[in-house]
């Protein structure tokens, strides 16, 4: 029996039909494993040991009646628990990143997944960039010029914010849109951060593939494919999951990250490909388990669990 910690969103909220994160949790439960949530605000550092406020739950797959709560407890994450899911959904701000500090005071004595100053060094528009000839034309960047420079030089762009997630903040200019300038503006009143400016790939129009790595390894991938008209596929905002197979492409491509990937200590990632491009590895709570399951029978959930022993043994 293992001793498990989640740093999750509150998972009375979740949506226990498609949340990989209670996937996750209920297969440990299954496993016999005991397990408490917290939030990452709880964290608490004194005198070089870590603690948090936490909750011990009970999984049910009943939506809306899914979790039962015990009496919440003070955990040192040094001596009371085996392993942390870093499970929270970004933002990937300055609260998610001294999360992360905090979190590295007890790895890897406590097992923390994924590794917390790999997640940090991997913010997930950023980290698809060390590879080059996978990605599609890219350029990051909070200088107008350079990013004008670069819409016409392609053309047909997408534009996101680096530290988005879910799809948020996604536009697509086309050649010749005069909107560009007044979007970088629009960007910089509210955030410092660059943004990211891509050459728009049409074969995101057949789908955005979700690929789940474990240990650096593929298990298996699903299709998001975007509502009529739109360019963006994230499930949040309004794209289908389908059933998909790996391509020759998609094996090449997860070959040439997944040892970085496992050396690393990402031990379950998310990666997307459209048509032949990598355009994110999502290192902090990765989705599409479930979907995963549904489509192929494949269960990622189950696997990490596998890995996660074999680290500890």
């Amino acid at each position: 029996m293992l001793r498990v910690a989640i740093q999750m969103d509150p998972i009375e909220s979740v949506d226990v039909r498609s949340d990989t994160t209670f996937m996750m949790a209920l297969e440990a439960q299954t496993r016999g494993h005991r397990q408490w949530v917290y939030d990452f605000r709880t964290l608490a550092l004194e005198d070089g040991r870590l603690f948090c406020r936490a909750r011990p739950v009970t999984l049910r797959e009943s939506q809306g009646d899914h979790v039962d709560f015990g009496d919440p407890v003070r955990l040192d994450l040094a001596e009371d628990v085996d392993v942390i899911l870093m499970r929270q959904d970004p933002p990937f701000d300055m609260a998610y990143v001294t999360a992360t500090y905090l979190l590295e005071t007890v790895h890897p004595g406590t097992l923390v997944v994924n590794h917390p100053s790999e997640v940090r060094s991997a913010p997930e528009k950023l980290l698809a960039t060390r590879f080059p000839g996978l990605q599609p034309p890219t350029l990051i960047s909070s200088d107008a010029e350079a990013l004008a420079d670069f819409h016409a030089r392609h053309g047909d762009v997408v534009l996101k914010p680096l530290h988005g997630a879910a799809g948020s903040g996604v536009v697509r200019l086309k050649a010749g849109d005069p909107n560009l300038e007044a979007l970088v503006e629009i960007h910089a009143t509210g955030s410092r951060d660059p943004l990211v400016i891509q050459k728009f790939v049409p074969a995101v129009s057949a789908g955005d593939k979700r690929i789940i790595l474990i240990e650096g390894e593929p298990v298996g991938a699903i299709n998001r494919i975007p509502a009529e008209g739109q360019v963006r596929s994230n499930l949040r905002v309004g794209g289908r999951a389908a059933a998909v197979d790996l391509t020759d492409r998609d094996r090449e491509i997860c070959a040439a990250i997944g040892p970085i990937l496992k050396e690393r200590g990402l031990i379950f990632v998310g990666i997307d490909v459209i048509g032949d491009y990598l355009t994110e590895i999502n290192v902090t709570s990765p989705t599409g388990a479930q979907q995963l399951k549904r489509f192929s029978g494949i269960d990622a959930a189950a696997l990490m669990w596998d890995a996660i022993d074999r680290r500890l043994a």
